[in-house]
């Protein structure tokens, strides 16, 4: 058994020895192990033409044996032959070209006709689309605010709340309500 860090978090393992080679399984803590219950899906209810229908589906496009063009590993092979040209010291085989060509688009002209069909499903008689200038925001006038003035020669806590205090608007009574200017709290500070 064996403790190591791994991204950032003690890990616990299990250290062997496997031939020539020092091999750590890596273990799981209780709490990074998902129930497996929870991945299930809910149960529904499913009709017997369902299922039916689901297994004539797969019946259709089961494959009896994988032999053929399609089902052969290019990539495999490939390897192989670089492989076994590298081994041998000779050159890398040629990549073969592609036996056509892969259509090249024209989005402009895919466009263009996206375009030309959206114009034609719309009604002839409708006519081109109209257009409105929005209205201007009408700009409200600014609210005046009344606000307090610093203190000058209080002091240096009186002087620094006083300021702060100018930030805070005045209630109706022209006081600033209940906060304590000579602490410094505004509304809600306290």
């Amino acid at each position: 058994m064996a403790k190591y860090a791994w991204s950032g978090r003690e890990r616990l393992g299990v250290l062997r020895v496997r031939d020539d080679v020092l091999v750590l399984h890596a273990m799981r803590w209780p709490d990074e192990i998902r129930d497996p219950a929870e991945l299930l899906p809910p149960p529904t209810e499913v009709s017997e033409a369902e299922i039916e229908g689901a297994l004539a589906l797969m019946d259709t496009m089961t494959v009896g044996q994988l032999v053929g063009e399609e089902f052969r590993d290019r990539y495999t092979e490939a390897i192989a032959q670089i492989i076994e040209a590298k081994r041998g010291e000779r050159p890398l085989p040629e990549v073969p070209e592609p036996e056509q060509p892969a259509p090249v688009l024209d989005l402009m002209a895919a466009l263009q006709e996206s375009v030309s069909k959206a114009k034609a499903s719309r009604s002839e008689d409708a006519g081109p689309a109209e257009v409105h200038e929005l209205p201007k925001p009408k700009r409200k006038a600014a609210a005046k605010s009344r606000r307090v003035r610093p203190r000058s020669g209080v002091g240096r806590r009186a002087s620094s709340s006083a300021t702060t205090s100018a930030l805070w608007p005045l209630n109706a009574e022209g006081s600033a309500g209940s906060d304590d200017v000579a602490t410094g709290t505004g509304p809600g500070e306290r």
